[in-house]
């Protein structure tokens, strides 16, 4: 299943502020679906580089854009943005605007191979680059008990991860744990209350996914690269899906749009103090009606800041 609908649509290009000559950086590509929408926006100078670490999802844009010549498809993990944009663009161009959407695609969540989901069997993989990294089940095999407690604890929000971590442990210890239901199983035994309308491993897999894939360490890294690669004006936009993904997304953006507060007395600041960015609006979250037509778009949360004119990043 290669259909996916991108979340945020119209806030996205109006953050982007999407112009017909334009070069953009869609650093999470997924299915294309942000893609499209800025190829759309864009006439015949614009150009647009699209990233994605998932080898399938790349395969699927130059099956989708083959006739499509102002794309660019690049396979890589976004938390390398810089090089990757150096190897596809070796003039060094700056970028009116990058995008980072932070979601998981449904072709992703809904190919039970692939191991994302708790409602499909699969084998526990969870990489989002099948070619690179230690699949899930491999890290479950190996991890000490308190180091698979921290990471469902921190990366899962879960308060019931010394449960969860024993239950796998006591599983491990009689059969391998390799399966996505074997986990979720195992996951709903050891949980004693239940959230409303969630599936009791939705927060175990979170974590699990978001430990081998290093996703808040590329997504802070993806950030700081951004920054210089925007050109005076240009638009960082970033859609995140949950408090722990907006937290590092929030802090950066205030911390790189604001005056170091042991500067900020300084009858006049160096131009090295000041800020390389400038917030743009208030945090946006997907209408009701677009929450209507594509549940996954709950949780979506928008933020963008500008490049500003007067300082190198």
């Amino acid at each position: 299943m290669d259909e996916h609908t991108p979340v945020l649509v119209d806030a996205v290009l109006a953050a982007l502020a999407v112009r017909p000559a334009g070069h953009y950086v869609d650093a999470t590509f997924g299915r294309g679906g942000h893609s499209e929408h800025i190829l759309a926006a864009l006439g015949p100078a614009g150009r647009l580089i699209a990233i994605d670490r998932d080898r399938q999802a790349i395969e699927a844009g130059r099956a989708r854009f083959a006739s499509e010549g102002r794309i660019a498809l690049v396979h890589g993990a976004f938390g390398e943005i810089a090089a990757l944009l150096r190897a596809a663009d070796p003039h060094g161009s700056l970028y009116d605007g990058i995008l980072i959407d932070c979601g998981v695609s449904s072709p992703q969540l809904d190919t039970a191979a692939r191991g994302f989901s708790f409602q499909k069997d699969g084998p526990l993989d969870m990489r989002m680059d099948t070619q690179h990294g230690e699949p899930v089940g491999a890290w479950l095999a190996r991890a000490p008990f308190e180091e698979m407690r921290h990471v469902i604890a921190t990366l899962g929000q879960e308060r019931f991860a010394r449960r969860i971590a024993q239950a796998i442990e006591r599983e491990r210890a009689r059969t391998p744990v390799t399966r996505t239901l074997q986990l979720a199983n195992l996951v709903s035994a050891a949980v004693p209350v239940r959230e409303p309308g969630k599936h009791p491993a939705t927060r175990t897999f979170q974590a699990l996914r978001m430990h081998v894939n290093d996703e808040l360490g590329q997504l802070r890294a993806a950030l700081a690269q951004s920054v210089p690669l925007l050109a005076p004006g240009g638009r960082l936009a970033v859609i995140s899906f949950h408090s722990l993904e907006d937290g590092v997304v929030r802090d950066f953006l205030r911390s790189r749009s604001s005056v170091a507060p042991a500067l900020a007395r300084l009858p006049v600041l160096p131009p090295a103090a000041l800020p390389a960015l400038r917030l743009v609006g208030r945090k946006q979250r997907a209408s009701a009606a677009e929450v209507a037509a594509n549940p996954r778009a709950r949780s979506a949360l928008l933020r963008v800041a500008e490049r500003t004119d007067w300082v190198a990043a």
